[in-house]
């Protein structure tokens, strides 16, 4: 088995059903080795016939649909493969390049530190929404009129390089820290742009302004060691066992006195609360805090399930 057929494989079981890819890499691995097989039987170069059956398969991505039983068809097999990945390639880029450069200006220009976080995000979402929306219409079109690309056809050229021993992904990565960001933030910005305003016209906080001297800080120091624990668990290519174990430290190091704070009513800023009829009117409040808490309590729960599930597949 040659690079080459490494990388189709690989390329092919990207997008199988996980509880599928070892049937599947053993059965198309063999097919590609019987065809290999059969056609150098007289004596042609075995480098040239295996690019020659690969090219033969075709596009994995076609393959690997024809597996996973899927078909290419939100607007049209014709063009779906080429409209999946100029979409994918232009909201990996666009949105997020937009998000950023829209909170630096609301920042800079506007003045707004608070707001920008916020202000960034919608931005970017936005953004992604239109370009999804505009880029499939303009494909749907081309489908429908008939209209030809003209685009080269697959090559054995186009295959990507084997994918690196790694179970945590980049974009995994990205996303966690982006939230834990988006998190830190959020603490900063319920302190200083909240809409809900003081006799004196000075905004309230979400979260008791006693807290800033004791559990916030802590909170923020917590976050701050999970943004630390990504980039570990991303430079270690996998879950280990000791790292869920950190992650278990950080989890109830977070989830606990949260969930404390909240059952004993010292997380919500009192004279904000009041200022807010539906939650002060009877139960409402202690409905809330508990909702919250038992969020925050599954979210833990799955997250310390999820890490040791993980590390015991990683260790097999």
């Amino acid at each position: 088995m040659t690079s080459l057929t490494d990388r189709y494989v690989a390329a092919t079981l990207r997008s199988v059903p996980v509880a599928r890819r070892d049937e599947i890499a053993a059965e198309l691995r063999a097919s590609i080795d019987d065809m290999v097989e059969g056609r150098s039987a007289d004596g042609r170069d075995t480098g040239v016939v295996e690019r020659e059956v690969l090219t033969e398969l075709g596009d994995p991505a076609r393959l690997a649909a024809r597996y996973a039983d899927r078909r290419l068809q939100l607007i049209g097999p014709t063009y779906f493969l080429v409209w999946q990945r100029l979409l994918v390639t232009l909201l990996s880029i666009i949105p997020g390049l937009v998000g950023v450069i829209v909170a630096l200006v609301e920042a800079t220009v506007d003045d707004n530190i608070g707001g920008a976080v916020g202000t960034g995000v919608v931005a970017a979402f936005q953004t992604a929404v239109q370009i999804a929306f505009w880029v499939t219409v303009v494909f749907a079109v081309l489908e429908r009129v008939g209209a030809p690309l003209d685009l080269p056809g697959w090559t054995v050229d186009d295959l990507p390089d084997a994918p690196a021993d790694r179970d945590v992904p980049l974009s995994e990565t990205c996303a966690s820290v982006v939230m834990l960001l988006l998190t830190i933030g959020f603490l900063a910005w319920q302190h200083v742009q909240t809409q809900i305003l003081t006799p004196d016209g000075d905004r309230l906080p979400i979260l008791d302004e006693a807290l800033w001297t004791s559990w916030l800080p802590f909170l923020i120091a917590v976050l701050v060691a999970s943004i630390g624990l990504e980039v570990a668990k991303y430079r270690a290519r996998r879950w280990t066992w000791r790292l869920v174990g950190v992650n278990a430290l950080l989890d109830l190091a977070f989830a606990v006195p949260v969930i404390g704070l909240l059952l004993t009513d010292r997380l919500f800023n009192p004279e904000f609360v009041q200022r807010i009829e539906w939650v002060r009117d009877g139960d409402n409040l202690n409905v809330v805090a508990r909702g919250v808490a038992v969020g925050v309590a599954a979210v833990t729960l799955w997250d310390l399930v999820d890490s040791a599930i993980k590390a015991r597949r990683s260790a097999r």
